[in-house]
């Protein structure tokens, strides 16, 4: 076993393997104990006060995780107990529950307080009581809103929007927005046609304008919208793509993190950092 420890931070990573990429960010108070391999990938981050116990967990780029992060369960010692999260996912106070595998997709989000289980029993099964230990997939692009519940087997389809305490006991097999307890398809998204796009674009850059204000950035002479291109400064972003060029600052983060509320999620190396501070 290979160990990782930081002493002031309070950290500790314990696993056969440890794979931290570089530009990483680690709060206080980490505890990380696995089997196998460890892989935490670049530009990510784990928060403070974070538990992470199985047998193998593998997280791509540019995670970000506020804080209060909870992976095991009673399962964890199983070699099933493995968790494998995407790129660009953004995860906070969960419970993960890894007796069987739980696979998260690129660009996913899970809210706050929401729970995924893999193993459910109580009574003895040979009395006639239920008991079910199946792993848990989600797709990529996905949301699953404020404090809900991922039952034990089901798979979530790509691009799902789950509403807030909402309880999954069953798959979701097409993109939509689901809601409810259990979960219901409540409707499909369709996507905007060309002239929607651009004047939601526009609106957008003016709900920026006294947001920029506050943050003292100056926009005059310095964003232009050619949709679907926005220029800003040095730099061009797109705003379908989601590609980014050119030189950046602390003012075009801030563009981008504003740009991030709207689901125009534009990763650099710079990560998100707003230039406002009190």
């Amino acid at each position: 076993m290979k160990t990782y420890i930081n002493k002031a931070k309070n950290i500790e990573i314990r696993a056969k393997e440890i794979l931290i990429a570089e530009n990483v960010s680690l709060g206080e108070n980490i505890r990380v104990e696995v089997r196998g391999v460890f892989q935490l990938g670049e530009h990510s981050r784990l928060g403070d006060n974070t538990e992470i116990l199985g047998n193998e967990v593998q997280i791509g780029s540019h995670l970000f995780n506020s804080s209060g992060l909870r992976v095991g369960g009673g399962g964890r010692q199983n070699p099933n107990a493995n968790l494998t999260i995407g790129d660009r996912c953004t995860i906070h106070n969960n419970f993960l529950n890894v007796c069987e595998p739980i696979v998260i997709g690129n660009d996913v989000g899970l809210s706050p307080e929401t729970s995924i289980l893999t193993h459910g029993y109580w009574l003895s099964v040979l009395e006639g009581y239920p008991a079910s230990f199946a792993g848990v997939q989600i797709g990529s692009g996905t949301i699953v809103g404020y404090r809900s519940l991922l039952m034990m087997g089901i798979v979530i389809a790509d691009e799902c929007v789950v509403g807030a305490q909402s309880v999954v006991s069953k798959s979701l097999p097409e993109k939509g927005i689901y809601a409810g307890s259990p979960a219901r398809f409540i409707k499909p998204i369709t996507p905007l046609k060309l002239a929607e796009r651009v004047s939601k674009a526009e609106a957008i850059i003016a709900a920026y304008a006294p947001v920029a204000q506050y943050h003292d950035i100056k926009l005059a002479g310095k964003l232009r919208l050619d949709y679907p291109l926005l220029h800003f400064k040095n730099v061009t972003i797109n705003l379908e793509s989601f590609n980014c060029d050119g030189i950046e600052d602390d003012e075009t983060d801030d563009l981008r993190d504003f740009l991030r509320k709207w689901g125009i999620r534009v990763y650099t190396a710079r990560g998100f950092r707003s230039k406002f501070k009190i």
